[in-house]
């Protein structure tokens, strides 16, 4: 025990004089990582959009001198690193913005417009940290490409399009993200919080972020005069009578101690005050963390809408299901090496327990691929503004035009958090 006390105490004392090149690297580069993440706020783009964003991390990676591949499924970027002859660490960012427009009223804040799928312009903002992510991860790349005794291996650094969309990974790793460059022995990523001050870091081991799935439903009627209703087959009753349905489903069929979600966000039917439409149309997110009760609850849709359809005497309902992402797990054993890393790069006490969340993270299709795999979150708000904030009850969530992070002292946590867990994992 004592010889095993005195390993972890040599390891946690090497980790920790890495990191004082760490803190000399980001004085050097401090602003150059600002202005970045200046540029990348101002110019956010669309999820398979990525185009000038994607250009410019391949820029920022060929500069270093790493083996940068562009386009890889689609807007992708990979830039290999090679110090020796140990483990491969795959460190992840996203680079997508949302269709969100900014309402922080900084000085920086996003003015660019985009066009919607329906032809109306819409404003574009990084709501979710992406910016800040990619930052990070050239900070780290930075430290990395210029000090190769810091790591015994190889690190491939990904710049993922497309998170948002939830298609940007499987394309990435459809275009051989894991068989055209070294394949990956962990894979690390960070990810924004907003409700944690700048200096922490939250962590967890297993599911982390859920799986999630949309749905379409379209039910079918016949139209008619709404002075007539029995004249006709009503999809708007059809419709009310399933959005109740539904949340039968997740209060009295599956198990109270699994945690799930169903929202119907949107429903779609009729033009006209007095005339009963065709068809009613119902837009649903669903939200689970075992597969056991994600496939409970899709083939739960699909029975409820049959059944609302054939209650009301009319045909078969179209229910179609997208946008699939798998739950993501934080693996135990790679999970527990980031704690110690960041912890003695940072402190143990900087290091909190965070609850699973019932968002959605396309990072955890690395599973689906046998690659342990660890998302950590980082704070960024400065203390004294969280504080506020939480006073008045008005703390902006990711995908809110009001979040913004603090990014100069954010981003010098996030890389030094970064550089800490990678050197650990790569570790027996």
């Amino acid at each position: 025990m004592r010889a095993l006390a005195l390993l972890v105490a040599v390891s946690a004392s090497s980790i920790g004089k890495a990191q004082q090149p760490v803190e000399a690297c980001l004085d050097r580069d401090q602003d150059h990582l600002e202005t970045l993440y200046l540029d990348l706020h101002r110019n956010p783009e669309l999820s398979f959009r990525e185009f000038k964003t994607a250009a410019r991390m391949a820029r920022e990676l060929r500069a270093l001198g790493l083996d940068v591949t562009e386009k890889v499924g689609g807007n992708g970027v990979v830039g290999v690193l090679r110090c020796g002859d140990g483990p491969v660490a795959l460190l992840r960012a996203d680079m997508d913005a949302l269709p969100i427009a900014e309402e922080t009223g900084l000085p920086y804040a996003s003015k660019i417009k985009a066009e919607s799928a329906d032809g109306r312009a819409i404003g574009v903002m990084h709501a979710c940290g992406h910016d800040l992510h990619m930052t990070c991860l050239i900070g780290a790349a930075r430290y990395f490409a210029t000090h190769e005794e810091a790591f015994d291996g190889t690190i491939v650094f990904q710049l993922q399009p497309a998170e948002e969309r939830s298609g940007g990974m499987d394309r990435m790793i459809a275009d051989g993200l894991l068989t055209r460059f070294p394949r990956a022995d962990y894979a690390i990523a960070l990810h924004t919080a907003p409700d944690l001050p700048v200096g922490q870091i939250g962590l967890r081991v297993g599911p982390a972020m859920a799986n999630v799935d949309s749905c379409d439903i379209t039910l079918y009627g016949r139209s008619g005069h709404g002075a007539a209703p029995h004249l006709t087959v009503d999809p708007i009753v059809q419709a009310s009578k399933l959005v109740l349905d539904l949340q039968t489903i997740v209060s009295r069929e599956v198990n109270p101690i699994d945690a799930c979600v169903i929202t119907v966000g949107s429903i779609h039917g009729g033009q006209k005050h007095n005339i009963i439409p065709p068809s009613c149309h119902l837009q649903l997110t669903i939200r689970s963390y075992t597969d056991e009760v994600r496939a409970q609850m899709l083939a739960a849709i699909r029975r409820k809408a049959a059944a609302a359809a054939a209650s009301c005497g009319a045909k078969a309902p179209r229910v179609e299901f997208s946008e699939s992402t798998p739950a993501l797990r934080n693996h135990a054993a790679l999970t527990g090496k980031v704690r110690e890393g960041i912890a003695a790069a940072l402190g143990a006490a900087q290091i909190v327990e965070v609850a699973p969340a019932m968002v959605a993270e396309d990072f955890g299709r690395l599973r689906g691929e046998s690659v342990p795999l660890c998302m950590f979150r980082l704070g960024t708000i400065e203390p004294e503004r969280l504080a506020a904030m939480v006073e008045a009850g008005q703390v902006p969530g990711l995908h809110s035009g009001a979040y913004y992070p603090d990014y100069a002292a954010a981003l010098r946590v996030g890389v030094r958090a970064l550089v800490a867990a990678t050197q650990r994992a790569a570790r027996d």
